[in-house]
């Protein structure tokens, strides 16, 4: 094994993508962003879909220029792909598209959601069987609206890949399902890594369209010879299956105490609430609090609930002619609403308005005229409403957990976009009662290349990375303050 190894996280968001090298040398990981680009759905004749061309051309020139990043005669160890969950492909045999990439905020769920959330015995059934709430960006309401309103679809396609395992596939020429990204999708089976035969059937899905899960580690060969021939550095660079889900990348970044006591916060366009576990949280509180059982690459759980995030004031910032565009107005925006009284009532997070409205402000506003309350004078007044809503949203999460899991947490710790807004930290840390620990990392991207050094050999297992990535981060606590 080389001194010095260097590996390749793709990482798309919903909101943007990067392409970060990763270099591991004497137990310390130094990263590199070589890539950025933005990313967004679009609307057509009234559905949302993702532009899956764009992406991959992005995620290629990423590719080469993290090639002529490498020092002379370094050559690039694996790469590993991590994206937002629950979207999918649909393929024919010879691996081409045989219909169009729908985004999850698509409305054409809203159908079935309904459906099933007014059929309790089925709802009861689906989440007994899947451990996964009945939320509208579910894959299984997806797939189920495009067999029964595009019933060809099922002479024509012959495999359902996730974002993460199409990029895969694109890259090796594998098609693969990979254990966590599956896990978002309301079709895997919560007491086994296999499909639940019960949700296949419900939502009429072929079952022949997926394949057994592999667990994240998994090599899945070398580049495609369009890559690999482009340059010595590539040659025998390994593609692997690295956990495909962000939020699973993320969490396994986070250098947790090995006692389980850390409640995990990756906070982004979603703030994604939970912990690890041996076992999953079902039963009808964990149905009526919407926990989601999604898996950990090794198999393990994560359960976790969704609060709808930074979506908020991403949304928001459109309605404002003037907003920041850079790092030195981002802490501007921060300080002027740290200065502001704390808002006389705060947003319920989980009202549904909130899901994809036209206008955010309009949401929010409409929300607030309803309940009597004045809006706020400024973007400053918006973005102090939202961090201190969205800080008493996680710590109802982690008391819901707490009571259902019949355990204590004692540290909160956030990574993700949110990790450097003091304001959301500090709510956070004052709604829950107990330290948050925001760490300097990028956690998908750091997650994605943990997998790939345990899966090529650098490093034993994730408990080893996690001891040495800790020594050597930067972090910062913020202890509860009294209302």
């Amino acid at each position: 094994m080389p001194r010095t190894i260097y590996t390749a996280a793709l990482d798309f968001g919903a909101t943007s993508g990067r392409v970060i090298l990763g270099q591991w040398s004497k137990n310390r990981l130094t990263l590199t962003e070589v890539h950025r680009f933005p990313n967004a759905f679009h609307t057509l004749n009234g559905h949302d879909y993702w532009d899956l061309g764009t992406l991959w051309h992005e995620a290629q020139a990423g590719l080469r220029k993290a090639v002529a990043t490498l020092p002379r005669g370094a050559t690039l160890a694996s790469v590993g792909v991590d994206c937002w969950g629950v979207d999918f492909v649909l393929l024919n045999d010879a691996g081409r598209l045989v219909f169009p990439v729908h985004a999850y905020r698509d409305a054409r769920s809203q159908p079935g959601l309904r459906r099933l959330a007014n059929t309790r015995a089925a709802l009861d059934r689906i989440y007994a069987a899947t451990g996964i709430p009945n939320v509208f960006y579910n894959s299984s309401l997806h797939l189920e609206e495009t067999v029964a309103n595009c019933p060809a679809i099922t002479d024509l396609a012959t495999r359902c890949l996730f974002l993460p395992d199409y990029f895969n596939f694109l890259l090796s020429g594998r098609m693969e399902n990979e254990l966590t990204i599956a896990s978002t999708s309301q079709l895997l089976d919560v007491h086994s890594t296999t499909w639940s035969q019960e949700a296949l059937r419900y939502f009429r899905i072929p079952p022949q369209w997926f394949s057994p899960p592999i667990l994240s580690g998994a090599k899945l060969g070398r580049l495609r010879r369009e890559f690999s021939a482009t340059s010595p550095a590539l040659a025998k660079t390994q593609v692997i299956a690295v956990p495909g889900h962000d939020t699973a990348a993320a969490y396994d970044a986070m250098p947790a105490s090995p006692d389980g006591g850390d409640l995990f916060l990756s906070s982004g366009t979603w703030s994604l609430v939970g912990f690890e576990s041996d076992r999953p949280i079902l039963g009808t509180k964990a149905m009526a609090a919407r926990i989601s059982n999604e898996r950990i690459g090794d198999g393990r759980y994560r359960p976790l609930t969704n609060v709808i995030g930074l979506w908020l004031l991403e949304g928001t910032l459109k309605d404002f002619a003037s907003h920041p565009t850079n790092d030195r107005e981002w802490a501007a925006l921060i300080t002027a609403a740290e200065k502001l009284p704390a808002p006389a009532a705060l947003l319920d997070v989980n009202d549904p308005s909130f899901a994809n409205p036209p206008s955010m402000k309009a949401a929010i506003d409409a929300h607030l005229k309803k309940r009597k309350v004045r809006v706020p004078a400024n973007l400053a007044g918006y973005t102090r409403l939202i961090c201190d809503s969205l800080g008493r949203g996680h710590a109802d999460a982690m008391r819901a957990f707490e009571t259902m899991a019949e355990k204590k947490f004692r540290r909160i710790l956030i990574v993700g976009g949110g990790s450097k807004n003091r304001i959301l930290c500090q709510a956070t840390a004052n709604a829950a009662g107990i330290p948050v620990v925001s760490f300097a990392l990028e956690g998908t991207a750091v997650g994605n290349i943990a997998s790939q050094l345990i899966a090529i050999g650098a490093v034993k297992d994730l408990a080893t990375f996690r001891r040495h990535l800790g020594a050597n981060l930067v972090q910062t606590v913020y202890q509860p303050k009294p209302s």
